[in-house]
């Protein structure tokens, strides 16, 4: 099998997990803009804004730092485990247990109302949780145990969206009488409608507890150690990546955190600034497709480019998967962006929510650069200077909070889009620029430039060029979408590649 077909069928084994997963979980968003207003929405979107914040704090890097040790020569792969995962079970509990003792403390710093602490503490037992989770299923990958992983990942997905769908719209439903009346008796005991959308929260900790009982076999492999002289070289290696993690949720998330401050009041007329929150995290789920295929990607990438990094030709295959990687999202950007008439009316069920759809091209657009940075990040990860990620990240960081900064008074939540695109632009840039001089590799980045360009052309043909007629504009679009499809496989032949 070519190196090309391996990876191809990694992810696509990842991408069952990642992309059905993520998909169930995406077809709550209508379920959410349907039963929750904007503003309450908001508190979702914020909050989850922190968690991904402190989801780097809880592993701290910890996960690239398993696979690069693990594949070094001689590496005792069953001790490394063992001194990794006890380093995180002791953090995991004394984070989490600091998390909920300032539950309310955090709450007045996030500025959210005041009476949510228990979502603080729910929020922190799943961070917890998932970071214990975080080495076994590195394990799993790094023995290339792909269908094991997707399992567990879908169970708990599954787990997560049926118990939402239940204490969302099942409990409140019955209780109204609109069917199966006989059980509400039963129903009463169960749902607290004073819980809200604090039951987005429950259900995230069901599933992450779930995760960890399906995980018992890797968990009881553990046999404890904790020592702090052969962890040195570990946290040596890991914390500039966990560095990097920080400013990349900077990057990821501080729109959503900045937006109640930096918006001036009165901005979008008759809306709060929670609301403004909960229309652009909605809007922002509609990016979900290319981050489903960067996700399901980097779970297969980041083993197999360690795998690759001793062999004679790894830099002409570096560059081969950065350019079928960079035409597939563009292939994403195009079809997402043309064709979010249909996609919003049918996962942003009210009104409000759909007024912020077009900063959708945008996001779309901006996590493509970060795939392609993710791509690029290669030479620094193989070369041990993983600090330069950092240097990059932290730029990124920079230019995220000042371009904000700028931006939201001016427009809004467009802004924080914009912001976001340049500082992914930037950061994959940069990183290309540097990997030239430490770690050549052969990457057509005139040609995937030249296809960007083109796909964003042909984006912006299918928005500002006028056709009257629902059916007749989506006959439009679809014409788009097939001539860039066919004008790739016209002139890139993807069978040459597959077929090696």
């Amino acid at each position: 099998m070519s190196v090309a077909k391996k990876l191809a069928s990694q992810t696509a084994v990842y991408g069952i997990s990642s992309i059905v997963g993520r998909v169930l979980t995406y077809l709550l968003v209508p379920v959410y803009t349907a039963r929750f207003a904007a503003a309450d929405y908001g508190i979702v979107t914020g909050l989850y804004a922190y968690v991904s914040f402190l989801n780097v704090v809880f592993t701290y890097g910890l996960e690239t730092t398993f696979f690069r040790f693990a594949n070094r020569a001689g590496a005792d792969r069953q001790e490394l485990y063992n001194r990794v995962l006890s380093l995180l079970l002791v953090s995991s509990v004394v984070l989490s247990g600091l998390l909920a003792w300032q539950a309310e403390a955090l709450l007045q710093l996030l500025g959210l109302p005041a009476g949510h602490e228990r979502y603080v503490l729910w929020l922190a037992l799943v961070l917890g949780l998932d970071a214990v989770a975080a080495i076994p299923f590195a394990q799993l990958r790094l023995r290339n145990q792909a269908r094991r992983f997707a399992s567990i990942r879908m169970a708990s997905i599954v787990l997560n969206v049926a118990l939402n769908m239940f204490f969302i719209v099942a409990c409140p439903d019955i209780l109204a009488g609109k069917y199966l009346t006989a059980l509400q008796p039963l129903v009463a005991r169960l749902y607290d409608p004073s819980i809200g959308v604090g039951y987005v929260f429950l259900a995230n900790l069901a599933a992450s507890a779930f995760t960890l009982l399906l995980l018992a076999p890797e968990l009881l492999q553990l046999r404890f150690r904790l020592s702090v002289a052969p962890l040195r070289p570990l946290l040596t290696y890991a914390y500039p990546i966990m560095l990097m993690g920080m400013a990349g949720m900077v990057n990821e998330t501080l729109d959503r955190i900045m937006l109640p401050s930096w918006l001036p009041e009165g901005f979008y007329p008759g809306k709060s600034s929670l609301t403004a929150v909960g229309i652009y995290g909605a809007c922002y789920k509609l990016s979900i497709f290319m981050q489903l295929v960067i996700q399901a990607f980097r779970y297969a990438a980041e083993p197999f480019f360690f795998s690759q990094s001793s062999e004679k030709n790894s830099p002409a295959t570096f560059a081969m998967v950065l350019k079928w990687f960079t035409l597939c999202c563009a292939v994403i950007f195009v079809g997402v962006s043309l064709n979010l008439e249909i996609l919003g009316e049918q996962f942003l069920k009210r009104a409000e929510y759909r007024e912020g759809i077009a900063v959708v091209p945008v996001l779309l657009l901006a996590n493509l650069f970060l795939g392609v940075y993710w791509n690029l990040s290669v030479w620094f990860k193989l070369t041990d200077k993983t600090y330069i990620g950092t240097y990059i990240g932290a730029a990124g960081a920079v230019l995220t909070i000042a371009l904000n900064f700028l931006l939201i008074p001016v427009l809004g939540y467009m802004g924080s889009a914009i912001a976001t695109l340049a500082c992914y632009f930037m950061m994959a840039a940069v990183c290309w620029w540097l990997g030239e001089r430490h770690f050549p590799v052969p990457y057509p980045v005139a040609r995937l430039l030249g296809w960007l360009a083109l796909a964003s052309g042909v984006v912006a043909l299918g928005w500002f060029v006028p056709v009257s007629g629902y059916w007749l504009r989506q006959g439009w679009h679809l014409a788009l979408c097939a001539g860039f499809v066919g004008l790739i496989v016209l002139i890139e032949k993807p069978q040459r590649v597959l077929g090696k």
